[in-house]
């Protein structure tokens, strides 16, 4: 969904938005970059595929960019069967589909699978790559190509071009008259404001420290209070290009941590020492760079989640203090916590939340913000074992054959307010509904504080048999339900059969009759109420068309 969001955001510009990359890099071996990604063919359907698949048909992406990585073997770049079966055949996207950044070249140098450039060429055009980026090394290279997949690629590429007009013999007029563009106007700049607030994650708050008041004596302590590196992404400009020209300027105002935190409490007193403050901020997180120029970025891979710059020990001369001390994180990646979180005043994360990051976090820590970000992922606990995803089946998580507990420090959905919630028990319309049917599920969330908040209602599916294993739980909606102070909202969650479709054994995408469970909650963690269904009627097979989301609407 967010995904999706992304792509209409662009191609409602006039921009031809390309997903990358396809399909599997998220999942390699070992979280390293480029690394194979040891995948079968239903968690490949069932997982990885999914976001691709509606960015392409609810988001309208014209673009697609192979992934680097091989899928038990196959390289991305030469795979007929996800470039042109599963993207063309079985979605009907009819854009281009554009080589990343010497990705045919690997095909020889890396993936071994070709014996030269040209034979590289042969087999990405033939898989249904369109564009070989970011120059014609390869095609120009090879002796002879079937003329039906270069007319396939060329008919691609010029359709594309025709329908931006860029091709049009006044264009070169036409953008001579045009007024400069501003990339960096104030509407774009509330957008990035309102979008960095609503993503900063209150992790913990158990001592009430937080929200701050402006009188207090503030120690900040930690390596990135003052880095603006901690803000960015490593695609950002200043992070990405500036770093090698240090002599220019950064191009835009990104205020740091500290600039931002003192712009916010200017009744604040900052002292330098932990033990002669009110409250202490340790700031630690990551670095943004690419291929191991920062601690987080394209390239930047890690061996274990333990937090880099020694920052580990910064945190315990913090905590030993005696002051009360808020863990403020920002990073690329989550880090494991539990070494400090039970000792920590409160702990607040947000992930490189970009130019208007200072102020948002800041913003949270005095409550001008009201904290509503919710996890994307699972915090985990300890550096070396990464936790099982909410995805896991029930195999994946804490069990007694092993001693190694799974269990996310904070998990997927998580995140806390600076008020309170009470949740009504939902109503049903259909708790009985056929494998092509729909039920619609009403909840009253009421904001039971004194202060204005939001709450996020997750809703999760739990299929309790399957024939195979099934997760056990999955999230298939979610709002956000803004509320003042004692006001209350009824949230309308419709929920299609189509969500409970899995893929088999045999490879088929299928609804199936039986039991199944919508768990209404507030983290995948913090279940508020469940809500029992039965599916009734033949199984039903489904494919593209069905539908890949649970509506929920706000009244």
């Amino acid at each position: 969904t967010i995904g999706t969001a992304y792509v209409r955001g662009l191609e409602a510009a006039g921009i031809v938005a390309t997903l990358k990359h396809f399909a599997g890099y998220s999942a390699s071996r070992g979280a390293r970059n480029h690394a194979p990604a040891p995948l079968g063919p239903r968690e490949l359907a069932d997982v990885i595929l999914p976001p691709f698949e509606m960015a392409v048909r609810d988001g309208g992406a014209r673009s697609v960019m192979p992934a680097y990585n091989d899928i038990d073997g196959l390289a991305a770049h030469a795979h007929p069967g996800l470039l042109t079966q599963v993207l063309r055949e079985e979605w009907g996207f009819t854009g281009t589909t554009v080589a990343d950044y010497f990705g045919l070249s690997f095909l020889e140098s890396a993936h071994k699978i070709a014996d030269s450039p040209g034979e590289a060429a042969r087999l990405a055009l033939a898989a249904g790559v369109d564009v070989e980026l970011p120059t014609a090394r390869c095609l120009t290279e090879a002796d002879r190509l079937p003329e039906e997949h270069l007319d396939r690629a060329a008919l691609r590429v010029l359709t594309q071009k025709c329908e931006l007009g860029l091709l049009d013999p006044d264009r070169e007029q036409a953008a001579g008259d045009a007024p400069p563009i501003d990339l960096n106007p104030p509407h774009l700049r509330d957008l990035a404001r309102k979008a960095a607030q609503e993503s900063v994650v209150l992790l913990a708050n158990d001592s009430g420290v937080l929200p701050l008041d402006d009188g207090l004596r503030i120690a900040v302590v930690g390596p990135l209070a003052d880095e603006q590196a901690a803000m960015l992404g490593c695609y950002t400009f200043p992070r990405h290009v500036g770093v090698n020209h240090p002599e220019l300027p950064a191009g835009i105002d990104v205020p740091t941590f500290n600039e931002a935190l003192h712009a916010e409490l200017t009744g604040a007193v900052f002292v330098d020492d932990p033990a002669a403050a009110d409250v202490c901020l340790a700031v630690v997180g990551d670095r943004s760079g690419l291929f191991g120029r920062g601690s987080s970025g394209e390239g930047c891979d890690v061996e274990q989640l333990e937090l880099p710059y020694c920052q580990g020990g910064l945190l315990d001369r913090a905590l030993g203090s005696g002051t009360p001390t808020v863990i403020v994180v920002l990073s690329g990646r989550p880090y494991a916590l539990g070494r400090w979180a039970d000792r920590a005043a409160a702990v607040v994360q947000a992930f490189f939340p970009g130019q208007e990051g200072g102020g948002a976090v800041a913003g949270v820590l005095s409550g001008r913000v009201e904290p509503s970000g919710r996890l994307p992922l699972g915090v985990p606990r300890t550096p070396g074992g990464q936790p099982a995803p909410y995805l896991a089946p029930p195999l994946g998580l804490h069990g007694d054959p092993s001693n190694v507990d799974p269990t996310a420090l904070y998990p997927f959905g998580h995140g806390l307010s600076y008020t309170t919630f009470a949740w009504d028990a939902p109503q049903c319309d259909a708790p009985e509904l056929p494998t092509d049917g729909e039920t619609t599920l009403r909840l009253t969330v009421r904001n039971t504080g004194d202060r204005p908040g939001t709450e996020v209602v997750q809703l999760y599916l739990h299929d309790p048999v399957g024939t195979v294993a099934r997760p056990e739980i999955r999230l298939v909606g979610y709002a956000r339900v803004p509320l003042d102070a004692g006001a209350s909202a009824e949230v309308h969650a419709t929920f299609p059969a189509d969500l409970a479709a899995y893929t088999g054994a045999d490879g088929r995408r299928v609804v199936e009759p039986g039991a199944l469970e919508l768990r209404v909650a507030a983290s995948s963690a913090l279940v508020r109420h469940t809500v029992p269904l039965t599916l009734t009627g033949p199984v039903r097979e489904v494919g593209h068309a069905r539908r890949m989301r649970c509506e929920l609407r706000v009244k």
